[in-house]
C-alpha cells in the first residue's frame, strides 16, 4: 500500500510548493522561495498555521503592507530572476484578495510568473453569508475570486483538499510555461484550507521542471531568410524575451556580424549597454530619434521577444516603408505573428544563432553605412546632453536632475519605474552601463508598482544597489512596502521626482487640445474657478519617509543632489530622496506618435484641431 501523509490542504500545499525546482540551460533553481503575504480570516487559520508550525518548510514569510503592493514585489522579484525563481502571495478573502486584481493583472500582461493563493468563502456554505462574502443572486458561486479570472493564465478553487493535488500540477505547468506563463490563482476556501486529507508521499517528492528551449523549425528560417536576403535596411527591436532566454550576448553578436542597428522596448532595454556602437536606443512614442528615423525607413523588422505593442510601434505607425517586413522571434505564437509577421517560433537565444548561421551563408549584412550610424548616434547623444544639462532660475529641471543621477550610478545599479513620465525620459534618455540593470514595468505601467517592485528586486539582487524612480503622483498611490523594506533589512533608494502632480497626462491633455490641462496636478480648489486650479499642494515627502524609519533627504537646489546620492549610497537603511522638479520638465516625443482617441466634437476649438491634425497619423495606423 503507498504511503501517504495526512495534512491540511494548506499544509500541504506549502510542502508541495517547497519541493518544486526549475532547469534552464543544465543549471538548477528552487523556484518557489518565499510566501508574501497579509492575514485575515480567510487565510490566517490555514496558510497562517502551515507557515508558523510545519517545522520542515524552507519557504520564508514576508509580511506585506498592501496586497497590490506585495503582488508587485513578487512580479519584479520573479522578472530580475528571468521568471526562473518566484514567489507567491496570500490574503484574506474579499477586500484583501481584490487589491491583488491589479498585481495579477500587471503580472500577466508582462508574461511574469506569480502564484496568488486568495482565501475563499466556506465551500460548504454553512456559515454564509460570512463576513467580506459577495452574495450574488442570480449566481451564489460567484465570489470576490472570480474576478481572477480576468486577468490569471490559469485558474481554479480547491473546493475540496483532494483537489488540490491536479490543480497545484497545473499551476506549476502554466508558471514554468514561458509562452503561457503569468498569474496562477489557486482559490482557497477558509474551511477548505484546515481540512485534513491523507495525501499520496509521493505527491510531495523533488520535481524539476526543464525549462526546454524551444527549437526553430528549419523551415521557418528558411522562409526568414528568404524574405531577409533581399532586404537592404534591417533593423532589430529587442524586447524582454532577450532578457528572459538570457540571449544579450546572442543579440549583440548577431548585431555585429550582419551589421544591423538594434532598438530596444522598455522591457529590453539594458540588453546592451547605451553606448555600443549599435544600440540606437528606445523606440517608438518614446523613443529616440536615431530610432524612429531608423524605423521610418527600414524595410525589415526583426522583431525578437516583443508583444509590438503600441508604444515600441507608435500605434503601429513606427514602420512607414512601403515595402516593410516583419520577422518575429518569439516562443508565444499570441506574439509572434502580430501585425501580419513572420513568425520563428522558437527561443530567442537559438532563433538569432540559427539565422545568423543562415543568413552568414547567404552572404547578407544590412547596408548602412558606419559613417551613416555613428552620425544618427552622435545626434541623439548631443541631444541627450543638451537635455541633461538643462538650467532654469525657477529650479531645477526634470531632465537634468536625471541626468545628474544617471552620471551616478554605476553599471551594476538597477532602476526600477513603472509609470508617469518618468518612463519616457527614461527610455529615450537613461544611458544604462550594465546589462538588465534597467527594470521597467510597462505592460501595464501600473502607478504603485516601483517601490514594491524595488523591493522584489533588492530581493533577487540583495549585493546590488537598487532605486525606484517615481513620481509623487506615483508614490502617493502605494508607498506601502518602503515599510516591508525596512523591516526586512533590505535596503532601497526611493528617487522621488516631485513635479506637483501627474505631468505626463497633463502633457497629454494639452498636446491634444486642452487649454491649461485638467484634474492631474496636485494643487488646491480654487475659490474663484471652483476647479483644482490653486497653488500646488506642498507636500513634505521626506519627513512621511522619516515618520517609518526611512532616512529622507529633501533637494531644492541642482548643487545638493550629487553630495545627497552619495549620502544616500551609504546609509545602511532605506533611504528616499525627495527632488523638487518644476513641473512639466520633462522630454517632448520625437519623430512619433500615440494613439489615444481625440474628441470629435467639442465646445474647444483647439481639440478639434488635434482631432483633425490626429487624423492625418490615423490613416497610416488603418494601413496597418
Amino acid at each position: 500500500m503507498s504511503q501517504t501523509i495526512r495534512l491540511t490542504t494548506a499544509q500541504a500545499l506549502l510542502k508541495f510548493l517547497d519541493n518544486q525546482y526549475v532547469e534552464f540551460d543544465g543549471e538548477e533553481y528552487k523556484f518557489v522561495n518565499g510566501v508574501y503575504g497579509i492575514f485575515g480570516h480567510g487565510n490566517v487559520l490555514g496558510i497562517g498555521e502551515a507557515l508558523e508550525n510545519m517545522d520542515d518548510l524552507s519557504l520564508r514569510y514576508y509580511q506585506g503592507v498592501n496586497e497590490q503592493g506585495m503582488v508587485h514585489a513578487a512580479t519584479a522579484y520573479a522578472k530580475q530572476h528571468n521568471r526562473l525563481q518566484i514567489m507567491a502571495c496570500t490574503s484574506s478573502i474579499g477586500p484583501g484578495a481584490l487589491n491583488m486584481v491589479t498585481g495579477a493583472g500587471t503580472a500577466t500582461v508582462n508574461r511574469i510568473p506569480v502564484l496568488l493563493l486568495p482565501g475563499d468563502t466556506f465551500a460548504d456554505r454553512q456559515p454564509d453569508p460570512v463576513l467580506q462574502q459577495v452574495e450574488m443572486p442570480h449566481d451564489y458561486t460567484i465570489t470576490a475570486n472570480d474576478a481572477f479570472k480576468a486577468v490569471s493564465k490559469y485558474w481554479d478553487r480547491i473546493q475540496r483538499p483532494e483537489q488540490l493535488m491536479e490543480a497545484a500540477l497545473h499551476a506549476m505547468r502554466v508558471l514554468t510555461d514561458p509562452a503561457e506563463t503569468g498569474a496562477v490563482t489557486l482559490a482557497l476556501p477558509q474551511d477548505v484550507q484546515a481540512e485534513a486529507y491523507d495525501y499520496p508521499a509521493r505527491f510531495f517528492r523533488k520535481r524539476v521542471y526543464s525549462i526546454e528551449r524551444r527549437i526553430p523549425a528549419p523551415t521557418a528560417i528558411s522562409r526568414a531568410v528568404e524574405l531577409i536576403k533581399n532586404k537592404k535596411r534591417p533593423l532589430i527591436v529587442a524586447g524582454g524575451g532577450v532578457h528572459y532566454s538570457l540571449a544579450t550576448t546572442a543579440l549583440r553578436e548577431f548585431a555585429e556580424a550582419l551589421q544591423i542597428p538594434v532598438t530596444v522596448t522598455q522591457a529590453g532595454k539594458s540588453c546592451m549597454i547605451w553606448d555600443h556602437e549599435l544600440n540606437m536606443g528606445g523606440v517608438g512614442s518614446t523613443g529616440t530619434t536615431a530610432a524612429n528615423l531608423l524605423a521610418k525607413e527600414a524595410d525589415l523588422i526583426l522583431a525578437v521577444g516583443t508583444r509590438l505593442a503600441d508604444f515600441p510601434t507608435a500605434s503601429k505607425t513606427a514602420f512607414q516603408n512601403e515595402d516593410v517586413d516583419i520577422v518575429s522571434i518569439n516562443v508565444s505564437r499570441l506574439d509572434g505573428f502580430k501585425m501580419d509577421s513572420v513568425c520563428i517560433l522558437g527561443d530567442a537565444k537559438l532563433g538569432l544563432a540559427k539565422l545568423q548561421v543562415a543568413l552568414d551563408e547567404v552572404g547578407y549584412r544590412a547596408t548602412y553605412t558606419s559613417e551613416e550610424l555613428a552620425t544618427l548616434k552622435q545626434d541623439w547623444n548631443d541631444e541627450v546632453d543638451r537635455l541633461y544639462t538643462l538650467r532654469s532660475d525657477e529650479g531645477i529641471v526634470q531632465t537634468t536632475a536625471l541626468g545628474t543621477f544617471n552620471d551616478f550610478v554605476g553599471e551594476s545599479d538597477i532602476i526600477v519605474c513603472a509609470a508617469g513620465s518618468l518612463p519616457g525620459d527614461l527610455h529615450r534618455l537613461w544611458r544604462s552601463k550594465g546589462i538588465k540593470t534597467y527594470h521597467m514595468e510597462y505592460g501595464f505601467s501600473c502607478m504603485g508598482y516601483e517601490i514594491a517592485g524595488a523591493f522584489g528586486v533588492k530581493l533577487a539582487e540583495p549585493d546590488q544597489e537598487v532605486y525606484a524612480l517615481v513620481s509623487d503622483g506615483s508614490y502617493m498611490m502605494l508607498h506601502s512596502e518602503l515599510l516591508t523594506s525596512l523591516q526586512e533589512g533590505y535596503k532601497i533608494n526611493v528617487v522621488m521626482f516631485d513635479n506637483g502632480g501627474f505631468q505626463c497626462i497633463k502633457d497629454l491633455q494639452q498636446s491634444r487640445g486642452s487649454k491649461e490641462g485638467f484634474g492631474n496636478e496636485l494643487r488646491y480648489r480654487s475659490a474663484e474657478t471652483q476647479r483644482l486650479t490653486g497653488e500646488y499642494m506642498q507636500i513634505d515627502f521626506a519627513q512621511m519617509a522619516q515618520s517609518i524609519g526611512a532616512k529622507a533627504f529633501t533637494v531644492r537646489n541642482l548643487a545638493e543632489l550629487p553630495a545627497t546620492l552619495r549620502a544616500a549610497r551609504e546609509e545602511k537603511r532605506s533611504t528616499l530622496i525627495d527632488i523638487k522638479i518644476i513641473p512639466g520638465t520633462h522630454s517632448p516625443g520625437y519623430e512619433s506618435w500615440w494613439r489615444v482617441g481625440v474628441a470629435e466634437v467639442s465646445n474647444n476649438p483647439l481639440v478639434l484641431e488635434a482631432h483633425k491634425n490626429d487624423g492625418t497619423y490615423l490613416d497610416q495606423y488603418k494601413k496597418k
